[in-house]
């Protein structure tokens, strides 16, 4: 069963994002170059990995959470906000909301969160995975063919691994705040197609984070963009408290008005 206050987070996302959409050429800026930027980005997403252990010692076990919930697919969204604030220099934040639960069977017994699951009785198990970033990017190339950004982006993770078994529940969050790199680019392969690599990612000491999306963008006209493509998330922590690693596979489709 996926989590149903999912599609009612991701409807009222794209609810306050249609007045923008909606809004007439006459109210965009008199420059050439739009200001703003709104895309809606949606598709299903699987997941290939998704192991915890927690704590990270003796008293937890290391478990399959893939195993428990399955590998999809999901409804998954987000949305971009993007203002251009010079010609080179621009501000992006971005909201992307994920929350699954399911039902199934533990292979083996588990200690998750100082309690004990058995294996073979039903057990719902709860991933939730929100981020929430700003990013500051800076144009470094811009030519006929290419054109590449780099910057940072400030990432807040909103996480959560719950399992329940009858009246036996325990669960972890995670609050907190993650820097990391931006990169971006994209290919004109002809004058309204375009290939485009957009990427947050660091990695380091016990932990990393990947966020790496490859589409295809068409321009039917100069306001709007529309494109599809793959992303990959991929991270995760290995620590004294916990031990979280997950590798998510979108299939993307995304909408852009700019203004």
């Amino acid at each position: 069963m996926i989590v149903a206050q999912w599609p009612v987070r991701f409807a009222a996302l794209a609810a306050m994002a249609m007045p923008i959409l909606a809004l007439p050429p006459t109210a965009a800026l008199a420059n050439e170059t739009p200001r703003f930027a709104v895309e809606v980005e949606g598709g299903p997403v699987w997941q290939s990995l998704n192991d915890a252990q927690i704590p990270n010692d003796a008293t937890g076990t290391r478990f399959s959470v893939r195993d428990l919930v399955g590998s999809g697919p999901w409804p998954a969204g987000r949305v971009y906000f993007s203002w251009n604030l010079s010609g080179r220099r621009s501000l992006r934040a971005l909201v992307a909301p994920l929350s699954i639960t399911e039902t199934g069977v533990l292979e083996r017994p588990a200690d998750f969160a100082g309690a004990a699951y058995q294996p073979g009785v039903a057990t719902e198990g709860t991933y939730r995975f929100n981020s929430y970033r700003v990013s500051y990017r800076y144009r470094v190339h811009e030519g006929a063919r290419w054109n590449w950004w780099i910057g940072l982006t400030a990432k807040i993770r909103d996480a959560k691994i719950e399992l329940r078994q009858g009246a036996v529940t325990s669960r972890k969050t995670d609050f907190g705040f993650v820097p990391l790199l931006h990169v971006a680019g994209d290919w004109r392969l002809a004058p309204r197609w375009r290939l485009g690599l957009d990427a947050d990612a660091l990695a380091g000491g016990p932990g990393r984070a990947e966020d790496v999306a490859l589409k295809l963008a068409h321009d039917p006209c100069d306001r709007w963009t529309i494109a599809g493509g793959y992303r990959m998330v991929e991270g995760g922590a290995d620590v004294d408290e916990v031990y979280t690693f997950a590798w998510l596979h979108y299939a993307v489709a995304s909408a852009t008005y700019r203004f």
